[in-house]
C-alpha cells in the first residue's frame, strides 16, 4: 500500500490504512506542513516552527521514506533515489502549488522557516504592500498584514467584479468588505494591472504599477496571492489519461481514478465539485482508506460526499468572517475564535507529536 504525497489527504489515508495493510508513505518534505497557518507565519514569527510537526509517530507499523515520486504507475512508483516501490494500492495526495507565501516549496524545515522569517522581515520593513490577486488567500494575508502592522499602506488588485467571485451570501462580503476598510486594506475589483512589478516578489524596493484605468500604484514590497497549480508530470501514461484540462484527475464516486480499481487520488489532485481545502482533502483520505479497506476485507464501497461550499477566512487574530450551510454566517468575533488555533492541536494529535 503506497501513499504518495504527505499533506492533510496523505497523512489521513495512511493513518487510517496503518493497522490493516503495510503503508509506505513518501513525501519530499521532512515534516508535515500545516499550509492552512502559513500566511499567519508569515506576519508572526512565533508560529513559524510551530506548524511544522514531524511524521516518525504518524505510523505504528508502516513507514515514512522522505523522497520524490519522478514516474507512477499503476503497479510501480519510482522515486528520486531510484528505488522502486509495487503498490497493491496507491493513493495519490500530491496536492497542488502556489506562490509563497500561500505555499512553501522548501522541503527542509530549516529553510523553509528561514524563508517566512525573511518575509516577515521584508513586511516590517515595508512602507506599503501591494497584493495581486484578490480571492481568499490575498483577502486573508491583507488582513494578517493590516493586523500586524496598523496604518501600513496594503492593496489588494484582483481582476474579478466581486469579493470571493460572488460565491458566498452577500451578507458575508459585505461583512468582509466593511472589515477590510476598517483595517485600512484598499481592495480594487475589476482592476489589472498594465505590467507586474519589476522588482522581485517579496523583495523591500520601491516601485511603482499602473492600472488598466490608468492609476499610478505605489509600493515597495509585493506579493503574487493567485496561480496555483496541479503538478502531475509523474504520471505515466496509464494514469495521466485520466488528467482533465485544468490538470486535475477525474475520479468516480469512490474517489479511483477513472479506469484503474485500486488507484485512488483524493485532494487538490482530483476534480470532486467542492473547493479545495484542508478539511475535503483530510475526509476524502479517510473515505479512500474505507474503501481500500473494503476491498483488502470484502464489504461494500463508500462513495464521498463532496462538502457544501463553507469558508473561514481570517484577517487578523480578531477578525474574519465565516460561512457554512450547517451553521450560517460566522462574525469576526466567531470566525477569530474558531481559527484561533488554525486546529492546530488535531494535526499534531493525528501525526502522534502530543
Amino acid at each position: 500500500m503506497i501513499v504518495v504525497g504527505g499533506g492533510y489527504g496523505g497523512i489521513a489515508a495512511a493513518k487510517a490504512l496503518d493497522e490493516v495493510a503495510d503503508v509506505t508513505l513518501v513525501e519530499p518534505r521532512e515534516a508535515f506542513l500545516h499550509n492552512v497557518a502559513t500566511l499567519r507565519a508569515a506576519v508572526d514569527p512565533t508560529w513559524a516552527d510551530r506548524i511544522f510537526i514531524p511524521y516518525d509517530k504518524l505510523l505504528s507499523r508502516g513507514r515514512v521514506v522522505r523522497d520524490a515520486a519522478v514516474e507512477v504507475r499503476p503497479d510501480e512508483v519510482r522515486l528520486s533515489s531510484g528505488e522502486r516501490l509495487e503498490p497493491d494500492y496507491l493513493v495519490l495526495a500530491t496536492g497542488s502549488t502556489g506562490p509563497f507565501p500561500s505555499r512553501i516549496d522548501a522541503t527542509a524545515q530549516a529553510s523553509a522557516v528561514e524563508r517566512l522569517h525573511a518575509a516577515h522581515t521584508a513586511l516590517d520593513r515595508a512602507s506599503g504592500v501591494l497584493l495581486l490577486g484578490g480571492g481568499a488567500v490575498g483577502l486573508e494575508f491583507a488582513g494578517e498584514i493590516a493586523a500586524a502592522w496598523p496604518g501600513r499602506p496594503v492593496t489588494v488588485v484582483d481582476p474579478g467584479p466581486e469579493l470571493l467571485g460572488g460565491r458566498f451570501p452577500d451578507a458575508l462580503r459585505a461583512d468582509l468588505a466593511r472589515q477590510l476598510d476598517e483595517l485600512g486594506v484598499r481592495v480594487l475589483l475589476g482592476t489589472r494591472l498594465d505590467t507586474p512589478p519589476r522588482t522581485p516578489a517579496g523583495a523591500v524596493r520601491p516601485f511603482t504599477v499602473r492600472t488598466g484605468a490608468g492609476e499610478t500604484l505605489a509600493a515597495d514590497l509585493w506579493f503574487p496571492c493567485y496561480g496555483s497549480t496541479v503538478p502531475t508530470t509523474y504520471l505515466t501514461p496509464e494514469l495521466a489519461t485520466a488528467r482533465r484540462p485544468d490538470g486535475r484527475l477525474a475520479v468516480t464516486e469512490h474517489l479511483r481514478v477513472h479506469g484503474h480499481e485500486r488507484v485512488f487520488a483524493v485532494g487538490d489532485l482530483n476534480d470532486t465539485p467542492e473547493l479545495k481545502m484542508g478539511r475535503a482533502a483530510g475526509a476524502q483520505g479517510e473515505t479512500a482508506a474505507a474503501n481500500i479497506r473494503a476491498l483488502i476485507e470484502g464489504g461494500p464501497l463508500t462513495a464521498y460526499a463532496p462538502f457544501a461550499d463553507g469558508i473561514l477566512l481570517t484577517l487578523g487574530p480578531a477578525g474574519g468572517v465565516g460561512y457554512a450551510p450547517e451553521f450560517g454566517l460566522l462574525d469576526a468575533a466567531a470566525t477569530a475564535q474558531f481559527k484561533a488555533t488554525f486546529r492546530l492541536e488535531h494535526f499534531r494529535e493525528l501525526l502522534g507529536a502530543d
